[in-house]
């Protein structure tokens, strides 16, 4: 048996998904914990310390804490957003942890929002357990992970290179449910196919193809979420031209059959006013 020992920085205390009625506000307050929100659909108002930050849908905000926050006005009607407190550990953290968090924008765009909606889900998921495991500190820091990335994004050199890694993500982010291949972004981007894949894995740690799959894992969990779709309706929607191929490509990446992942994550975990 293999028995592993495993330190993290921080501790989740807990989180919830908030979904607007069009009536109340973000009441008062002034937390000794973290606080992450990102926001799904709508957009947020809030004030820390009397700086307002508007957050938009794609967007995430980090609210230090011992700092009082406050919602601007009242909650609009299609506003919708996770929230998440975690505590960072120990009274003298290690220098270089405390700067890799610290380093984290405040208020960033995500650059794969999807992704981060489904690691929100997947924690509330392991949030009902009735034993708690280290899997929330786990999700917790995969969502930091993304959100560092898009800040580093943000500020990145706006190289050839770079920027053409970008235009095949965001070509794979809204044809993904076509026949794309890496000879066919080459051609619309008007490049060498070797050279896209180099770029866009230097960028993405990803290669063309595990990206183009991720995406249709993605856009597929949410089809199981929100519908009645046949799995074979499901497969073709995301691109996949076989039913086979897509169970085979999304137990890859979530280690669950399309079926189990369904029974498995279809709750939510609501909270509104």
């Amino acid at each position: 048996m293999l028995e592993l020992s495993i330190a993290f920085p921080i501790q989740v205390q807990n989180g919830g998904l908030f979904i607007s009625r069009g009536v109340g506000s973000h009441p008062a307050r002034t937390l000794a914990s973290w606080e992450l929100i990102f926001v799904e659909r709508g957009q947020l108002q809030i004030r820390e310390e009397g700086e307002l930050f508007t957050v938009a849908a794609g967007e995430s905000l980090l609210l230090k804490p011992g700092r009082r926050h406050v919602g601007e006005g009242e909650f609009p009607a299609d506003l919708k957003f996770y929230w998440l407190h975690f505590e960072w550990l120990g009274s003298r953290p290690d220098p270089a942890l405390r700067q890799t968090l610290l380093s984290l924008p405040q208020q960033t765009r995500v650059s794969d929002a999807q992704y981060v909606i489904s690691l929100f889900r997947q924690f509330l998921s392991e949030q009902e357990n009735i034993h708690r495991s280290i899997a929330l500190e786990c999700i917790l820091l995969l969502i930091l992970q993304q959100i560092s990335a898009s800040g580093l994004q943000e500020r990145a050199d706006d190289s050839p290179g770079v920027a053409l890694a970008y235009k095949a993500q965001q070509i794979i982010r809204t044809q993904y449910h076509l026949p794309l291949s890496t000879s066919q972004l080459a051609r619309e981007l008007h490049c060498n196919a070797d050279y896209l894949g180099r770029v866009y894995r230097r960028v993405f740690h990803l290669t063309l193809t595990e990206a183009l799959h991720r995406q249709r894992v993605m856009a597929a969990e949410k089809l199981l979420i929100s519908d009645s779709r046949s799995l074979k309706e499901v497969a073709e929607q995301c691109g996949f031209s076989d039913t086979g191929y897509f169970r085979q490509i999304f137990r890859k990446h979530t280690g669950l059959t399309p079926a189990v992942w369904k029974r498995r994550y279809c709750k939510e975990h609501i909270n509104s006013a």
